[in-house]
């Protein structure tokens, strides 16, 4: 059970980058209102709509405001019909990139998508899913316990995978498995620091050039910066003296 993660910092930053733009409740509604309508509005038989609703409570979202989004998404209330559409596509690099997206206006969506590839050095529109598995994915700081502990209670509840890495431990799970070994760790350790459903990487594409790495992290910023773009995922493995020459 070991190997290296590129997800927790996709999913950090990207955070980090909502919260300075101020949009991230915008995104929530929009997660809130697309579980609702695809799983009723009720919390408890509906576990997509529950880790949407526990994302916004995270953020101190007010009650009535996401009330209201699961009745926009039931169809109580009148409000936007958004869908999830995923892009695929190669950034710089030959690096595998799958762009998730809730949108009201498809075709808005992929022509913005579809530009930010053509401006940023990618190529839009060729299957790389094959490349990516989904997972549940679970997130605690390594504050949380001991390795040995961490893995044992993840096993027992049922998890794929434990990744350990120095700041923390990233969980794995089967789709179907999510919301009961996520139950069972926050009983036990407390609420993760993330928790959520995504791609894993099979294989990742070494970038060893500071120029195609810093062309890759503008396409992904690009892709981040539109609204309708929920997270971006790659294969990349940054190479360290890059990363270091980047951060300077």
């Amino acid at each position: 059970m070991a190997g290296h993660s590129k997800w927790a910092n996709i999913k950090h930053r990207k955070a980090a980058q909502d919260k300075k733009r101020g949009k991230i409740f915008t995104r929530l509604i929009r997660e809130i209102m697309t579980a609702a309508r695809h799983g009723g509005g009720d919390i408890a038989s509906n576990p997509g709509l529950r880790l949407a609703v526990d994302g916004a409570r995270a953020e101190n979202m007010p009650k009535d405001t996401i009330e209201r989004a699961i009745k926009r998404g039931t169809g109580e209330i009148e409000g936007a019909d958004y869908v999830e559409v995923v892009y695929e596509g190669y950034g710089p690099g030959n690096v595998a990139m799958m762009v998730k997206c809730l949108t009201d206006n498809k075709t808005r969506t992929v022509a913005n998508v579809r530009a930010a590839f053509g401006k940023n050095g990618g190529r839009f529109g060729e299957a790389v899913a094959w490349m990516f598995d989904q997972k549940g994915i679970i997130l605690y700081p390594s504050s949380i316990g001991a390795e040995d502990d961490v893995m044992e209670a993840a096993i027992e509840a049922g998890a794929d995978d434990v990744i350990v890495e120095a700041e923390g431990y990233e969980v794995h799970t089967a789709i179907e498995d999510f919301a009961t070994v996520r139950d069972a760790l926050e009983a036990k350790f407390g609420k993760a620091e993330e928790a959520d459903l995504g791609f894993i990487a099979k294989n990742e594409t070494p970038i060893t050039d500071e120029e195609k790495a810093t062309t890759l992290m503008k396409l992904v910023n690009a892709l981040e910066d539109d609204d309708d773009v929920q997270s971006v995922t790659t294969n990349a493995d940054f190479d360290d003296a890059v990363m270091q020459a980047m951060a300077s």
